[in-house]
């Protein structure tokens, strides 16, 4: 049968890489050059603040994602080894644990043992991912997909606080940066909740708070060392 119903949830593994790519981009250049800017630096030292931010970050969320999501799929593929293993030296026992968690979740033993058979006579491997180990198409990791969101959506979210520092004097610098990013934060947040289907306010106020703290955070540090970092 046809399913016609419209779900996000595939959305789940690209949308956390990329609103985490994005959030870090906006967070890590503002609070940067906020921290900057505090300690009384020019715009020289800004703009080579900025690039290499810009380039550092996005090549350290790539590495990190991939090497992170990397770990996680091993462990899948771990998993799914050893219950192909178990399949094939004991499957009278593993229709067993099948028909046990169709029983825990509500069904009667007989009607639990029938869908447990017909679902291994259909694909024994994926049943035992999808419903012993909780492995499923939606949640498989894809390393390489998640580091290159990652890297690409924190150079989205880093350029616009970079660009809105060298269009401004340097006495509305830290104002004009602090008040832009926040405000890039709420749309971030929005633009979230909008594909994820949840609530939009909430969201953006949520990431626009954390960032307004770490902005905060690194200005006041340039602030009080007052150098040049």
């Amino acid at each position: 049968m046809r399913h016609d119903e419209f779900h996000r949830v595939h959305r789940i593994g690209w949308l956390r890489a990329a609103v985490l790519g994005a959030n870090d981009g906006i967070v890590t250049m503002a609070s940067l050059i906020l921290g900057v800017a505090a300690s009384g630096a020019g715009t020289q030292v800004i703009v080579l603040t900025g690039v290499a931010t810009l380039v550092a970050g996005a090549m350290s969320m790539a590495a990190g994602e991939y090497v992170s999501v990397s770990s996680q799929a091993d462990t899948q593929n771990a998993d799914l080894a050893k219950e192909r293993a178990e399949l094939a030296e004991d499957p009278e026992h593993e229709h067993e644990e099948l028909t046990a968690i169709y029983v825990a979740r509500g069904l009667d033993h007989h009607l639990a043992a029938e869908v447990a058979t017909q679902l291994t006579a259909h694909d024994a491997l994926g049943a035992h991912a999808r419903d012993e180990l909780g492995i499923a198409d939606m949640n498989n990791a894809r390393p390489l997909q998640a580091a290159v969101v990652s890297a690409a959506t924190f150079a989205v979210g880093a350029l616009p606080p970079l660009l809105v520092a060298l269009m401004l004097p340097q006495s509305a610098r830290m104002w004009g940066v602090a008040v832009s990013s926040l405000a890039f934060l709420a749309v971030l947040g929005a633009m979230a909740a909008q594909s994820g289907g949840a609530p939009i306010a909430r969201s953006s106020v949520r990431v626009a708070l954390w960032g307004a703290f770490a902005m905060a955070i690194t200005a006041g540090v340039g602030t009080l060392f007052g150098v040049t970092v």
